[in-house]
């Protein structure tokens, strides 16, 4: 062997001695989807799916992580996200809240916004609703009772965009509740406890019993087709126009090129037959909105979120 091929062999594995080993294809060990509310809603069905479809795609392991808030809303989901290494092993599955919201109340881990959208694929059918018994059957109805009787409402969290919805929509309306608390979850048996009076929740975790509530409202641009005689919010007040979608983020940092793996796998698993099929049962709109309009999306949230707090405070 010659001298220079000597000296050009121990030069390459100098090389590589200093470089370390070749970075391994994403993905190659487990991936952690991480929805900050208990299971059984939507968002966690369809993450669901996209994990299964994801551990399909890539052959790694994949698991979906309810890390619920005690009341305290999505954040402390949203905080192992942002806090966990920026290489698409830790993808949240996000409300609108986080982005909007998140980097408002004071958490540092948010603010700013540690995030990246990669698509929106939820909207959900959100709703005000009141128990069988209430001595209201509509929105004017519980205005009018409220003004003379203490109501209670039940909510995921203050600060959330549906609680503040729900909130300027009742100052619309020329009352205020009582009371409110927040829940992790919001279904038949919070009313039939009659811990609150009126809760605003999605639709999917009332639906056991939709036959004996009553849906009052809900909040959103659209009817929802399985509550078709509820009118929404936008109608009773136009400035309370906001969609409650949810949408996968990853932490900015993360390579676009991990970022395309996770994206290729959710938009096909949410535009599948058994994904609209959940959506045609459950009135909600399952779709895939891509980033560059998501990001657009959060400007204009956080916008009417503004003109909602400005109301409030007057």
């Amino acid at each position: 062997m010659s001298r220079f091929k000597t000296s050009a062999g121990a030069l390459a594995l100098a090389i590589a001695t200093i470089a370390g080993p070749a970075l391994a294809e994403y993905p190659e060990k487990p991936v952690e989807f991480v929805v900050p509310w208990p299971p059984g809603d939507l968002e966690d069905v369809l993450t669901r799916m996209i994990a299964e479809d994801f551990a399909t795609a890539y052959d790694v392991p994949t698991a979906v992580v309810n890390k619920p808030g005690g009341g305290g809303g999505p954040f402390p989901g949203a905080i192992e996200v942002a806090t966990a290494p920026a290489d698409g092993y830790t993808v949240g599955s996000f409300i609108i809240a986080i982005p909007v919201v998140g980097p408002q109340i004071g958490i540092p881990e948010l603010n700013p916004d540690p995030f990246i959208p990669l698509g929106n694929f939820l909207t959900y059918p959100f709703v005000i609703a009141a128990g069988a018994n209430a001595p209201y059957d509509d929105i004017n109805g519980l205005a009018a009772y409220a003004k003379e009787n203490d109501v209670v409402l039940g909510h995921f969290g203050a600060p959330l965009v549906p609680t503040q919805v729900t909130f300027g929509l009742a100052k619309e309306l020329g009352f205020a509740y009582a009371s409110d608390a927040a829940f992790d979850a919001l279904d038949c048996n919070t009313l039939a406890s009659g811990d609150v009076d009126v809760i605003n929740t999605t639709l999917q975790l009332i639906l056991p019993c939709l036959d004996s509530v009553k849906v009052l409202a809900s909040i959103g641009s659209e009817r929802i087709p399985l509550t078709p005689d509820a009118p929404t919010v936008a109608e009773l007040a136009p400035d309370l126009n906001v969609a409650l979608w949810n949408g996968l983020f990853v932490h900015k940092d993360t390579p676009q090129d991990v970022q395309d793996k996770i994206i290729a796998v959710a938009q096909k698993t949410v535009m599948s037959e058994r994904a609209q099929a959940l959506a045609a049962e459950t009135g909600a709109s399952v779709y895939w909105q891509p980033a560059a309009e998501v990001a657009d999306q959060i400007k204009t949230d956080i916008d009417t979120l503004n003109g909602i707090e400005t109301m409030l405070s007057e």
